[in-house]
């Protein structure tokens, strides 16, 4: 049989010119192979210098071995993303701790009924924030129906952090117009699971934020910001400034929500003390819908028009 390993040494000449082999045969052993034909009953967490270096967790989590983890996630999301054809994406920040409009409505009528002050001012919140979630979910839509028309290298992938809130919309909104999302999640103390909207062959968990961040940036065509914390401006601020000091080619930055994000951040102080240049502001862009959002997308790409008849013709 194909793949047997066949003592041929007694068998006649004709035989064992015979014995089937295939030129496809690789010369070594997968090591994955490798290490499931070794592994019995071996306790994978018990600590044992005679385990494969690769197959020993103590060993691979070792303080010298740092730089080997790193590599490692650079490696596993650039490679399988690549087997996956997705190489254009537009990644989506944003609050982890907003949710949609109906979940947000019964949380108002709860609060109305039993609720405290405190709750009532919650709930309140949760409905207004709503409207960032359903937008957020609407634009992924409008993005992965109008990319569906592009040729298979052109296409544009949703790509979020993978979790709850802004991230959960914007991968829900891909996955209600059936294309696939990518979630580039990181582990934290408080455990943090995908959302369900995510593809599974496209979910990817990081120890390292600096990693989760390069590969935020690596398949970037656009970045929109929805209104979040300290996460949603680590992540802006990182992409603004590799922009700004020409580390990464120019992309659409676009903070949606204007109010929020002129409330937040007063960059006409930074260029009235000299800080930034004026050419800095023409990094980001201000958009308030989810069309204003994809029709930015497609003027900086001149990208033709889609099925929602948004973009505009080359």
């Amino acid at each position: 049989m194909p793949g047997c390993f066949v003592d041929d040494v007694h068998l006649p000449h004709n035989a064992r010119m015979k014995s089937t082999h295939s030129i496809k045969d690789l010369a070594l052993p997968h090591a994955w192979a490798e290490l499931q034909a070794q592994t019995g009953n071996d306790d994978f967490m018990k600590p044992s210098n005679y385990r494969l270096a690769f197959a020993d967790p103590e060993f691979l989590l070792r303080r010298e071995t740092r730089g080997i983890r790193i590599q490692l996630e650079m490696l596993k999301p650039d490679l399988e993303q690549s087997k996956a054809g997705i190489e254009h994406t537009i990644v989506v920040y944003g609050s982890a701790r907003f949710i949609d409009r109906e979940r947000a409505k019964a949380q108002w009528l709860a609060a109305q009924k039993n609720g405290s002050e405190e709750d009532l001012e919650a709930a309140r919140r949760a409905v207004h924030n709503a409207e960032y979630y359903e937008s957020a979910r609407e634009f992924a839509r409008l993005v992965a129906q109008n990319s569906a028309h592009h040729p298979i290298a052109d296409k544009l992938y949703i790509c979020t952090g993978g979790g709850p809130g802004i991230m959960e919309a914007a991968n829900r909104g891909a996955h209600e117009a059936g294309a696939p999302s990518v979630a580039l999640n990181i582990a934290l103390p408080h455990e943090q699971q995908a959302n369900p909207y995510v593809t599974p062959a496209l979910s990817f968990k990081f120890h390292y934020f600096a990693m989760r961040k390069m590969h935020f940036m690596m398949r970037a065509k656009a970045l929109v910001a929805f209104p979040g914390g300290f996460g949603t401006l680590d992540e802006l601020f990182e992409v603004l400034t590799l922009v700004q000091t020409r580390k990464a080619k120019p992309v659409p930055i676009l903070l949606f929500g204007s109010d929020y994000w002129k409330r937040l951040l007063n960059l006409d102080m930074l260029l009235e003390e000299g800080t930034i240049s004026a050419e800095d502001l023409e990094i980001l862009s201000y958009v308030d819908t989810p069309q204003d959002a994809w029709q930015n997308i497609c003027d900086f790409y001149s990208l033709p028009p889609g099925n929602e008849g948004l973009c505009k013709p080359d």
